[in-house]
C-alpha cells in the first residue's frame, strides 16, 4: 500500500524559490533527514514527498530511494526525489518538526486533476482562503 510523506519547506517561500535553490538538474534531488522511515516499502511503492510553503501544501515530488547514511559517529537518512514538481491543490497544514507521514486518503489532489492549471501560488491561497476553491 502507498505511503506519503509532508515535510516544511524551510527556506523557500514559492515553489520557484525551490526551484532555483536546486537548479534545473535531471538529477534527483537529495533530501537529508536525522530520522529514518521506518515504513520504506510503503514510500517506495509510489509515495511522494509533500511540501508546507508557509502553511500551504503546494507540490509533491516523487520518492525514488532512500537510504541510511553512515558519517562516523553521525548518521542521516537520504531521500532521493524525482526532479519533477507536481503541483498540487493548496491546502493548508499547521507546522511541524521534522516529517510525517500522509495517508494518501489525505493528501491534497494534483491540479491538473482538479483544473487548476498554472494559477501563482499567491492567487491559488486566496482562492482556498476564501473557499472558493
Amino acid at each position: 500500500m502507498t505511503l506519503h510523506m509532508i515535510r516544511l519547506c524551510v527556506g523557500c517561500d514559492t515553489i520557484e524559490d525551490l526551484v532555483a535553490w536546486h537548479g534545473n538538474s535531471p538529477d534527483p534531488w537529495p533530501l537529508h533527514t536525522r530520522m529514518a522511515p521506518k515504513r520504506v516499502e510503503e514510500l517506495l511503492d509510489g509515495g511522494s514527498l509533500y511540501r508546507i510553503f508557509r502553511g500551504l501544501v503546494l507540490c509533491r515530488q516523487v520518492i525514488l530511494s532512500i537510504s541510511r547514511v553512515e558519517a562516523g559517529s553521525e548518521s542521516h537518512c537520504r531521500i532521493d526525489l524525482e526532479p519533477r514538481i507536481i503541483r498540487v491543490a493548496p491546502t493548508p497544514r499547521r507546522a511541524f518538526q521534522g516529517w510525517r507521514y500522509l495517508d494518501p486518503a489525505d493528501a491534497p489532489p494534483d491540479l491538473a486533476e482538479t483544473g487548476g492549471g498554472d494559477l501563482p501560488d499567491d492567487l491559488a491561497r486566496r482562492l482556498r482562503e476564501a473557499g472558493a476553491w
